[in-house]
Parts: structure tokens; C-alpha cells; sequence
């Protein structure tokens, strides 16, 4: 089976730090490979994969200041569907604009809904429903309109992450700095508790943390320590007592909260989007509905077993077990 996995080109594949689409689309055409499928992975020329890989643009036009956005887009969309005659099937995580070409080419396209930014491009999902083969990546994260084929959840790459049995006894708030991912939240939590909060990622809302997060990041108890990839990423997230994941938004998936707790770290989250989904309750974390819930929460962090962390998120959230899901899918359109 000659399968093409069509990744964004926001940032490389797989991303430096922050890019959950472009990581996932990684680890599947990896797990893909170590199954001995023919791959080609379109992304951007400074991609890494064992597969194949073809590229019309650089690099991400996140990380390069001459590119445009929409004509880099445009022009890799359109390098895959000019070749789509070559695969059995194409495997889109590029949301909704690669659905424009499917009534133009023959080759059955799989498309992984990774969330919707806005209900205005529900239109265009709608119009294909009939082909789309729609995939969620949580069951909390399905729209009544649309046909789905399955959910398959985000897997992750088990061997880039080490199991802590021990912590260094800080709160870690890792993700965009962003309102709806309550940045702010999390530290007021950190400073009810009298605990150290470690903020990690990059800064999508510039206002946002020069008014709300910046003045309380002293350096000591708040720390900022910008986005943190590779293997620091493992390090950062299984030394923490627990992930603070307060989230104002229905979150579709929230790669760091299985990440975490594939490093032993149980996750205080808010009880929103996927959430109850990914966190058993008392279990491997808590789901929560304020910041007073969270601070209790915090007290009892003694009482969550760290492997039953790590063993939940291998279980359940391995690139293994995803890419056995979408084998099943691909199986069933040829």
C-alpha cells in the first residue's frame, strides 16, 4: 500500500516545539514505515522522516519571516493532489482545504479532523461528507453534522518520553500562551499553593501575557522559560509534581496532558473538550472546574501513583495503537 501523508507546512516535520498537527503527522508516517508501508510524507524541504519525502517549500511559514502563508499552502496542497494518481490512499492533516480536490482526483482521502477554529469552516466538511472519510481525534470533539469513520486518538513516540517515578516538586504549565489555555490560571493556582510554576511554550498572544502573565513571572516561584522541544521536553514534563491544564476551551485532544502522564505526571485539568477522555479522575489527575478546585487538588498530588500515569497514557495513546487505527481505516477504503 502506497500511502501519502499530507502534513502542514506552519512548521517543520516533525516540529522543533510547538506543532501538535505537524507531530502527529511524524509519528504516524513513522509508526507507518516500522509497519513496512510505502510512505511519502509531504511537508516542508527540512523535514525528517525514514520514509519518503517531498517538499515544495522550504520551510515552515512560521519560521520564515519572507514566506506567505497562503501561497506556500497552496502551492503544497496542490504538489500532492498533481501526483495523487500514485497513491492508495492519501491521509490528509491539513483541515479542510486539501477536501477542495477529492472530487477531482481518485485516490480515497482520509482527512483527521484536529479541531475546528471556527463553526464558518463547517461548510466546507459538510460538502463532503459523502467522501470525506472524517476521522476525530476525540469522541468529545465530533460535530452532529458530520459523518465519521472512526475516532482514533493522537498517538505518541513512547521512546522520546522516560518515565519519573520521582519529582522535583514543581507545577509545570506547558502549552501557547494563550487565554483559552489559561496561562494565568494556572498561576494563581502556583501562587495559592505556594508551589513553583514552570511555564513552557511559545507566546501566541502577545497582549494576553504582557498584561496578565508577565508581571507575575519573577523569575523564582513564576518562571518563563520560552518553548522547550526535544528531549528537554521529556525531562521538563516527568520531573513536574503535576501538569496545570486549565483550559477555557473544548479542547479537541491536548497532546501535554498524554505526554505528561506517559512521564509518570498525573494533570490537574479543567473538566472540558476531551479531557474526561484522556485523564482518569483521582487516578491520574483530577478534572476540575476552578481554581479552587485546583488548588485542592494540589494538596492530594501524594495520593496519584505515578506509574498508573505512565501505564494509562502507554495503553491508551501510543503511536503503536494509533497507527493500528488508521491501518483499519485505510483497509476499509481499498
Amino acid at each position: 500500500m502506497k500511502i501519502a501523508i499530507l502534513a502542514p507546512v506552519a512548521w517543520r516535520t516533525p516540529p522543533r516545539h510547538y506543532g501538535p498537527w505537524e507531530q502527529m503527522a511524524s509519528n504516524l508516517a513513522e509508526g507507518l514505515v516500522a509497519k513496512g508501508m510505502d510512505v511519502t510524507l509531504f511537508a516542508t524541504a527540512d523535514s525528517i522522516t525514514s520514509g519518503k519525502l517531498a517538499a515544495i517549500c522550504a520551510k515552515g511559514y512560521a519560521e520564515d519571516s519572507n514566506a506567505d502563508a497562503k501561497v506556500n499552502e497552496c502551492m503544497h496542497i496542490s504538489y500532492l493532489m498533481e501526483q495523487a494518481r500514485d497513491f492508495d490512499i492519501i491521509h490528509n492533516h491539513f483541515d479542510f482545504l486539501p477536501l477542495t480536490y477529492s472530487r477531482l482526483i481518485k485516490t480515497p482521502m482520509v482527512t483527521t479532523i484536529h479541531g475546528f477554529s471556527s463553526e464558518k469552516i463547517l461548510p466546507v466538511y459538510q460538502r463532503y461528507n459523502d467522501i470525506g472519510a472524517y476521522v476525530s481525534i476525540s469522541n468529545s470533539d465530533r460535530h452532529h453534522t458530520l459523518h465519521y469513520k472512526a475516532t482514533v486518538y493522537n498517538g505518541i513516540r513512547t521512546a522520546d518520553f522516560v518515565f519519573e517515578p520521582n519529582s522535583d516538586n514543581y507545577l509545570l504549565y506547558y502549552g501557547r500562551i494563550h487565554p483559552h489555555k489559561g496561562t494565568y490560571e494556572a498561576v494563581q493556582i502556583a501562587l495559592q499553593t505556594h508551589r513553583r510554576l514552570i511555564i513552557a511554550g511559545i507566546i501566541q498572544d502577545e497582549s494576553y501575557y504582557n498584561e496578565k502573565v508577565k508581571p507575575l513571572v519573577d523569575n523564582d516561584q513564576i518562571k518563563y522559560i520560552g518553548a522547550v522541544g526535544g528531549n528537554k521536553r521529556s525531562e521538563l514534563l516527568g520531573k513536574a509534581s503535576a501538569l496545570l491544564h486549565p483550559i477555557s476551551f473544548n479542547e479537541p485532544f491536548g497532546l501535554s496532558v498524554a505526554e505528561a502522564m506517559l512521564c509518570g505526571t498525573p494533570v490537574i485539568a479543567y473538566n472540558k473538550g476531551a479531557m474526561p477522555e484522556l485523564i482518569k479522575d483521582g487516578i491520574t489527575g483530577f478534572l476540575v472546574h476552578n481554581i479552587q478546585e485546583a488548588v485542592a487538588s494540589v494538596q492530594e498530588l501524594s495520593t496519584i501513583d505515578r506509574y498508573a500515569c505512565h501505564l494509562h497514557a502507554k495503553e491508551n495513546f501510543s503511536a503503536e495503537k494509533m497507527v493500528e487505527g488508521y491501518l483499519s481505516i485505510y483497509k476499509d477504503l481499498n
